[in-house]
């Protein structure tokens, strides 16, 4: 007979790791929970929050009689994922914390944790999403070192997994997970994926999950959670003090602490006024932020963005971007952001200074419906603002790339 497949799943303390582990679980498996912690300090009230998610997730482990272990990437975290955010702030750019806590530490450090320390057969986290493997499939992949450098075997034959949409399309993940590599999503099980969170909440509710059930929804910076975030980047970044500019008439509007502090599209909160700004532009060097009345103000819009270097899940650019050069898709670059319909164009740009070698790609909006979070079409609306260093997440069909 052969032995259970163990599976080792990220536990949060939340209510959908507890319920993804439960349903592996229910799937005959051998479950072992590992509770995260990736950030060593206090909240604005005083209360470790880490503290209390790591004894609700031991909880969960209880509740479901499975083994319960804890790790720790403070170190990590800070050096992979926060020192980043910081640098990419004062640069004046938007960088999304949680796209590459996913890359560096949950599909990176806990991945290898789980499978070269507590002899996994594959991972399951409780994000809404899903592959093209099935559970089996899942198993049956073998670790495969890879070799160093950009390019790898060219004639090795890989059948490259694909990371699809949950069929939840409200809850739908698979923007956080779009720098997520290639070997670790061929190993990784998405219990959630099929599933609605108002279901989700439900299973937690007939199977005595009732201390992760009436906890608030997760929400904040990646293991960092809710906080002032300006009061928050203010304890690590340098006040920069300047002025809200009128995009209209040059008029001063009022000051602000730092111009890094403010991302494209954003409402400015200015004081004194009761309309809202939103932020059109930023000059780095002034430490100007130059804003613009009404949300549907023409300067807020944009047709055309440029990249660095793209992330392919599959590893390899899709036949027909090789072949012709551009072609249609989706994209988003905010998590819940409508699709848009675009041509991905690679090489040089019109506009563009950089070599054509750093991958840079151009993002047209054509005529036609957009489509919504859930994959129906929608009304045509231009793109807003499309923020230095925001990730972009491009959906082929109902795959991300």
């Amino acid at each position: 007979m052969q032995a259970a497949r163990h599976v080792v799943c990220a536990l949060s303390g939340g209510v959908d790791s507890a319920v993804s582990a439960l349903l592996l679980k229910r799937r005959g498996y051998q479950v072992t929970g590992v509770f995260m912690k990736n950030w060593d300090s206090l909240d604005e009230h005083g209360v470790c929050t880490a503290d209390q998610d790591c004894e609700d997730a031991y909880r969960v482990c209880q509740v479901l009689d499975i083994p319960f272990h804890q790790v720790s990437y403070v170190k990590e975290y800070w050096n992979d994922v926060f020192s980043d955010f910081l640098n990419e702030y004062e640069k004046g750019r938007t960088p999304n914390p949680d796209v590459v806590c996913n890359k560096h530490i949950k599909f990176s450090c806990f991945f290898h944790y789980a499978v070269n320390s507590l002899g996994a057969d594959a991972v399951a986290t409780g994000h809404y999403a899903r592959t093209s493997l099935e559970d089996e499939e899942v198993f049956q992949q073998k670790y495969i070192k890879r070799p160093e450098g950009l390019f790898r075997n060219r004639f090795e034959v890989r059948n490259a997994v694909k990371l699809l949409q949950a069929a939840d399309g409200f809850k739908d993940q698979t923007f956080f997970l779009s720098q997520v590599s290639q070997d670790a999503l061929r190993r990784t099980i998405f219990p959630l994926g099929e599933l609605t969170k108002d279901f989700v909440k439900k299973i937690a509710a007939e199977n005595k999950l009732h201390h992760v059930l009436q906890k608030k929804e997760s929400m904040g910076i990646c293991f960092i959670g809710k906080r002032d975030f300006e009061k928050f980047l203010l304890q690590y970044l340098q006040p920069r003090p300047g002025n809200f500019i009128s995009i209209e008439d040059n008029k001063v509007l009022g000051k602000h602490q730092g111009w890094f502090l403010y991302t494209l599209g954003q409402r400015a909160r200015i004081g004194g006024l009761k309309e809202p700004w939103y932020v059109v532009e930023k000059d780095g060097v002034k430490g100007d932020v130059f804003v613009a009345p009404h949300v549907d103000h023409p300067a807020l819009f944009r047709e055309l963005l440029r990249t660095s270097r793209v992330h392919w899940i599959a590893e390899e650019p899709p036949a027909a971007l090789v072949r012709d050069r551009m072609m249609e898709c989706h994209f988003r670059f905010r998590h819940q952001m409508a699709l848009v319909r675009c041509v991905l164009q690679g090489g040089r740009v019109p506009g563009q200074r950089e070599d054509p070698a750093t991958g840079a790609i151009g993002l047209h909006a054509p005529e036609g419906p957009e489509q919504t979070s859930s994959g129906l079409p929608g009304p045509r609306t231009r793109p807003r603002p499309l923020t230095p260093s925001h990730c972009a997440a491009s959906d082929l069909g109902t795959s991300v790339a």
